[in-house]
């Protein structure tokens, strides 16, 4: 790679591919592409196909997808199959015709069973069933990897994938009914703080940056969209999916936005013949999700209470991935937990509070 070649980023909005687009800059890259939803449709085979035959792009990094958590997959399975399948084949197919012959496409660690063997490396895939909450997900996911795989096989490009674990980090989606756990639990636990602290005003530069508080999570901290805070009948708590014994992996979205330059930098040889056209990209040890609670409860300055509701799903028990392969290729996170948490709780304040005043 050269700062001079053309890259086109899909899904530059995104927490993944605004972290990208941040290193690119950074290091000092000059022709870099982006397109708004409302400027490119990704899921329009027709307008794909003009852009790519228009835009004289060297290379492609797909980050653009259709994402969310436990309960926006399983609301909405439909939704996150079709996206993410009419996504990747576009920009894949269109980007292959156009003549590019480089491409990242970003996976996620659900392409792997349920029932994995710890931690789980590149082999594993296809080898049983698949987390029923988010399967149409992972499937759509899958494809992707294998659409890759295919093309290199029959016509020699060089477009490979990097499955992430769980990502967090600045940009990340903090809507309550859709977001992932990190960045639920790190609006959950501030709103609860302010809640505390009687602090309405707060309450609401929050909703309006990062959208409405769903009723059963105003219940537990003693708010009312109508009158404010209330006197609680206990003091405000904060209640989380599931029994919060399952482990998670977690890495800072910057680390991954290095691992995907670092991934496009290495020989075609290192994806070639008996190694896989994928690539797993983790932190390398994971928490349960009751201990990553207590860290972010920690980090907000939240005291009180902290309820599991075991009636809702825990999802996969165990998730974490052998990024050995990334690490022999010269790759590896730069951020702890703790750290990677500190900045991204500083950059939920500044984002609520810059935009706010502005």
């Amino acid at each position: 790679m050269n700062t001079s070649e053309k890259i086109f980023v899909a899904g530059h909005s995104g927490m993944v591919g605004s972290a990208v687009v941040r290193l690119l800059q950074h290091k000092g890259y000059q022709n870099i592409v982006t397109r708004t939803r409302q400027e490119l449709d990704l899921t329009d085979q027709t307008a794909v196909r003009q852009f790519f035959v228009g835009g004289k792009i060297d290379r492609v990094i797909l980050a653009a997808a259709k994402v969310g958590g436990i309960y926006a997959n399983n609301t909405y399975p439909a939704d996150f199959i079709y996206s993410n399948l009419m996504i990747q084949t576009n920009v894949i197919h269109e980007a292959f015709k156009a003549g590019i012959e480089n491409l990242l496409f970003l996976g996620s660690s659900c392409i792997y069973p349920k029932y994995a063997p710890q931690p789980m490396e590149e082999k594993h895939l296809l080898t049983g069933k698949l987390e029923s909450t988010n399967e149409p997900y992972a499937i759509a996911k899958i494809a992707g990897i294998k659409m890759c795989e295919s093309y290199n096989r029959q016509y020699g490009t060089s477009y490979r994938s990097v499955m992430p674990t769980n990502l967090y980090g600045q940009g990340d989606n903090y809507h309550l009914e859709n977001s992932h756990v990190i960045p639920a639990m790190i609006r959950k636990y501030h709103l609860a703080k302010l809640a505390s602290e009687g602090s309405n005003e707060e309450i609401q530069n929050d909703i309006a940056v990062y959208g409405k508080i769903p009723e059963d999570i105003c219940a537990a901290i003693g708010y009312s969209p109508e009158k404010g805070i209330l006197e609680p009948d206990s003091p405000p708590r904060v209640v989380l999916w599931g029994t919060g014994k399952p482990y998670r992996e977690f890495l800072h979205v910057d680390d991954m936005a290095a691992a995907c330059l670092h991934v496009m930098q290495l020989p075609q040889s290192d994806f070639s013949g008996e190694n896989p056209s994928f690539l797993n990209i983790g932190y390398g040890s994971d928490i349960t999700i009751r201990k990553a609670a207590e860290r972010i409860a920690e980090l907000t300055g939240f005291q009180g209470k902290t309820i599991f509701d075991s009636a809702k799903p825990d999802g996969t028990p165990k998730k974490l991935l052998d990024s050995s392969r990334a690490k022999t290729l010269g790759w590896s996170p730069k951020y702890s937990f703790t750290e990677g948490l500190r900045i991204a709780y500083e950059a939920y304040l500044e984002n609520m509070y810059s935009k706010v005043v502005g």
